[in-house]
């Protein structure tokens, strides 16, 4: 007895967003849900990691964690599925992983105490001041 094997047709993903789209997608998000002192920073050439890095601030863990939701539920919209979530349980620090983009939803004393900024940031200052 053979059966007649069914074809199942499937779509190719769509291509992925890019970074630049990425990006306008969790400034929306940030600003929609007010996160404070949000910083994007660009480390093409620092790490291959990623090649943005956006740093924001929320007033309480549930702040943090809502900023954090906010920004995956609009990624989400553009198509992009977060690569990884960390830290949602303490909500002081979350890390949202969107590949080109990585975000960052931090707790101002936790922000002050691991100075991402800074430490994405060093030999900038330096070579901004050699061009000038």
């Amino acid at each position: 007895m053979s059966s007649q094997a069914h074809v199942i047709k499937t779509r190719l993903p769509e291509p992925p967003p890019s970074a630049e789209s990425l990006l306008a997608t969790v400034r929306a998000a940030v600003e929609e849900i007010k996160a404070k002192d949000v910083v994007e920073i660009d480390v093409r050439g620092k790490t291959s990691v990623t090649d943005h890095m956006v740093i924001a601030s929320g007033t309480s863990t549930r702040h943090v964690k809502s900023i954090a939701d906010e920004v995956i539920k609009f990624a989400k919209k553009l198509g992009a599925m977060p690569l990884g979530v960390e830290g949602e349980r303490e909500a002081e620090w979350v890390l949202v992983d969107l590949g080109d983009v990585v975000v960052h939803v931090m707790l101002p004393r936790v922000r002050e105490f691991y100075a991402l900024e800074r430490l994405w940031t060093v030999g900038d200052q330096a070579q901004a001041q050699d061009a000038g």
